[in-house]
């Protein structure tokens, strides 16, 4: 069985994605105890809103053409399926140590990576006609995680 997911679909998914990041974040401020930690994790918390926003923002510029979905789905199945995954695959509950700020940085930066990688997957089946293009603004939001996170993670002395 093969799906063409629409621009608007791929979105949907990056808003819940990021919505899951930043419950993470908030989750692990919560489990901090040093207050600088604490500050940094709720600041990615609230980085993780803004690109929900900026999502939401790209996804209502849309044309009528990019939220057409070329599926007959009309009990919306695909868009389950989907979020189940977004919600099992990325930023799920995870084993870690969440007092550890550097043990927090390295489930982030692991989460981070898997998001482009589900979105480079998901690129390869949103056809041109249905705004393909526009992924790549997703991609490289998530690339600017991963160089922030990164350089919080290499400060710690990871």
């Amino acid at each position: 069985m093969s799906f063409d997911f629409s621009a608007d679909e791929v979105f949907e998914m990056a808003e819940q994605l990021e919505k899951n990041g930043a419950d993470f974040y908030r989750a692990s401020a919560a489990s901090i105890t040093d207050e600088e930690n604490k500050k940094v994790l709720l600041g990615l918390a609230a980085m993780e809103d803004e690109h929900e926003k900026i999502f939401a923002g790209m996804r209502a510029a849309l044309t009528a053409g990019d939220k057409e979905s070329n599926t007959f789905d009309p009990e919306e199945e695909t868009l389950a399926y989907l979020k189940a995954l977004v919600d099992t695959r990325v930023f799920f509950k995870k084993e870690i140590d969440t007092t550890s700020m550097k043990e927090i940085l390295k489930a982030a930066l692991v989460a981070e990576k898997d998001a482009i990688v589900f979105f480079m997957g998901l690129k390869d089946m949103v056809p041109e006609n249905l705004g393909k293009n526009r992924l790549e603004d997703i991609i490289k939001e998530e690339m600017s995680h991963i160089k922030l996170i990164g350089s919080m993670l290499a400060a710690t002395g990871a």
